[in-house]
């Protein structure tokens, strides 16, 4: 588009739609005055004898009255609005002696691009770059007075502008590890164009008063328990919400007028060179879901917390390079300086980024502890797969203890009554007689009503409807402890004892859970339940100590960290990774998990990392195959057959006890 006197048309209409936002607040603070006003003329009316009068008294005080309370409530509700602290996205700051690089190279481009530089630089563990108000001042003082259609303001540095504070800068941690320098200087050149539109003080303005009504709005839905609160929330809630309305299209129009604006001035700088760094943007997102989905998650459901998530990022899209031949390309870039280098310690960066991408997606604790420690690369097969892996099979062995399950055949030699996979095999095995488990809405099969006793009830309806005797429950060889964890019906599951977030996904599966379970066999299903309802029962004990735990602010000798004092960490995780996995996906894990055990324990593999795909097992050093088609085949109709063939060709003995944690 093109601009008028050297101001873009975005510009234009961003300030446009900024003074339509200041119109609802002007139209707001008249309303607020009028019946002050009304009271006012009536006070003055009668002191000057033209409204005199019994009637004339009793409505005088009555709109003073009046006029009184609303302007106490326009009072108090501009003074939330002006003093609320707007949300703010999680991020870690980079002081400048930490980064005098990066500051420089966007102060060059902030140069160039003849705009103010932005106050700061965050990190955010995402994909993204924005432009973010972090402080929410008072008004200063007025801009000088010029006419409305005056529009030299839009054009001019924001130096010689006055008065609002330059944003932050946001910048997506895995842009700096796998982008070049002049990659992250063409992707974020729109993006620091940004302050330009955003410095005028109409925009400015209506920016505060947006950010300032979106933060009554969360000052107004807090819980109070006091009726006079609840009712003073109310009113200031309502009004807000209001107000918001009334904005709400001028602010959408305004935003995007600021966002036409800044495309529309970076294109004089490296245009080129941009359209080849939007291909890494996308490359870079899904490199970066992969690693946080697949390889990060499994290390925070263990406790660890990869302490090099964006060096990880770089070997997967590395490793993704390598496999596809779309992204050959993408290889010879490594050549080139990495934007990382810019930092002056990339490490120390990348540790604060992993921990806050913990908090984030899965709500770990703010500092490290027994519980909760980071953990390299090199030491996440053997502290992360190889635990996760026998945690699982210990939880499978102990669910199946619950069953009832022997852990032994009849006439099998002594010394190997141990936990082994052929315990497993044996008992998901479906007969040839044997049916499928019935459909949830079956009336007769009992699954899912919530006076299910236990998940064992589920395989021993899977036993009678079949006319055979009922196997003898009761496991004699298995350790006293475990008893009492499993046999008492008062402690299996209650739905008092987790939180009631945690009880539809597990204790008490819906129908989600049930159509889920629906495909596989009785005994698929009612060890499925139980290793639900163990996990929940896990995941509950161990809450209090992590997740809900606000941050602390960091002590005068910490290094870089989140911004603790920025946001509030009671309810995490903001942004959880996946939906709860569902009865066939926890029994498929577990499983697995079982298989890879004993291929550690007899056949001598080893756990490996695969950087798109996590834990891999590795038979010779190379990793192995076609493991996951097998355990679906016993997952879903109790055949062994793929499975122990499977088994039979990498060497592998299910009859062998293995070592769980």
């Amino acid at each position: 588009m093109t601009g008028i006197g050297g101001v873009e048309m975005g510009a234009l209409a961003a300030r446009t739609r900024a003074l339509a936002v200041l119109r609802v607040r002007s139209r707001a603070v008249a309303v607020a005055l009028l019946p002050a006003a009304a009271a006012v003329i009536l006070l003055v009316g009668g002191s000057t004898g033209h409204l005199v009068g019994g009637g004339w008294d009793v409505l005088r005080r009555v709109v003073s009255v009046l006029a009184l309370c609303v302007l106490l409530a326009a009072a108090g509700v501009a003074l939330v609005v002006a003093r609320s602290r707007p949300a703010v996205t999680p991020t870690v700051t980079v002081a400048e002696e930490s980064a005098p690089d990066l500051y420089r190279m966007v102060r060059d481009l902030a140069d160039r691009l003849d705009v103010p530089a932005p106050s700061a630089i965050a990190l955010t563990p995402d994909c993204d770059s924005w432009l973010e108000e972090r402080a929410h001042p008072h008004p200063g003082p007025p801009p000088v007075d010029r006419h409305d259609d005056d529009l030299s303001g839009l054009g001019e540095p924001a130096r010689r502008r006055g008065a609002a504070a330059a944003p932050v800068l946001v910048i997506g941690s895995p842009f700096l590890w796998w982008m070049r320098v002049g990659e992250l200087r063409a992707v974020l050149a729109p993006v620091v164009a940004g302050t330009g539109p955003s410095a005028h003080p109409d925009i400015a303005a209506a920016r505060r008063f947006i950010r300032g009504l979106d933060a009554a709005v969360a000052v107004a839905s807090a819980d109070r328990r006091d009726p006079l609160s609840r009712v003073a929330c109310a009113g200031l809630g309502w009004v807000s919400r209001l107000l918001l309305r009334g904005c709400r299209e001028h602010a959408t129009g305004m935003e995007r007028g600021v966002a036409a604006a800044a495309a529309e001035r970076a294109q004089a700088v490296d245009y080129g060179l941009r359209i080849v760094a939007q291909e890494q943007v996308g490359l870079a997102y899904a490199g970066w879901d992969r690693l946080l989905t697949r390889v990060a998650l499994p290390a925070w459901r263990m406790g660890r917390w990869p302490s090099r998530l964006d060096v990880g990022v770089v070997a997967a899209l590395t490793e993704l390079s390598r496999r596809d031949r779309l992204a050959e390309g993408f290889a010879s870039r490594l050549g080139e300086r990495p934007a990382c280098d810019l930092l002056e310690e990339p490490g120390t960066m990348d540790e604060a980024v992993s921990l806050l991408a913990a908090r984030l997606f899965h709500g770990g604790p703010a500092e490290t502890g027994p519980d909760w420690s980071p953990v390299g690369w090199g030491e996440y097969p053997e502290e992360v797969v190889d635990r996760t892996w026998r945690t699982d099979a210990a939880r499978l062995h102990r669910v199946l203890d619950t069953l009832g399950v022997r852990r032994a055949a009849g006439g099998t030699a002594p010394g190997t009554d141990g936990p082994t996979l052929a315990r497993v095999l044996d008992h998901l095995t479906t007969p040839d007689a044997e049916t499928p488990v019935p459909s949830p809405t079956d009336p007769h099969t009992g699954y899912g009503d919530p006076g299910a006793p236990d998940p064992g009830a589920g395989a021993q309806a899977g036993y009678d409807d079949r006319g055979a005797p009922p196997p003898r429950y009761g496991d004699h060889e298995a350790p006293d402890h475990e008893a009492p964890d499993h046999e008492a019906p008062d402690h299996e599951a209650p739905d008092h004892e987790a939180p009631d977030h945690e009880a539809p996904d597990h204790d008490a599966p819906d129908d989600e859970d049930e159509d889920d379970l629906a495909g596989t066999t009785a005994r698929g299903a009612a060890l499925a339940a139980g290793l639900s309802a163990q996990l929940a029962r896990e995941e509950a004990q161990a809450r209090p100590g992590g997740a809900g735990v606000p941050s602390s602010p960091p002590g005068p000798g910490a290094g870089a960290g989140p911004d603790a004092a920025l946001w509030d960490g009671r309810a995490l995780p903001l942004l959880p990774l996946q939906p709860p996995r569902t009865g066939r996906e926890i029994l498929t894990a577990h499983i697995t998990a079982m298989v890879c055990c004993a291929a550690m324990d007899t056949a001598g593999a080893a756990p490996g990392l695969d950087w798109l795909d996590g834990p891999s097992l590795l038979v010779d050093g190379a990793r192995t195959a076609d493991l996951a088609p097998s355990v679906l085949s016993l997952v879903e109709t109790g055949d062994p057959g793929p499975l122990r063939a499977w088994m039979a060709d990498l060497g592998i003995r299910p009859e062998k006890p293995v070592r769980l944690v």
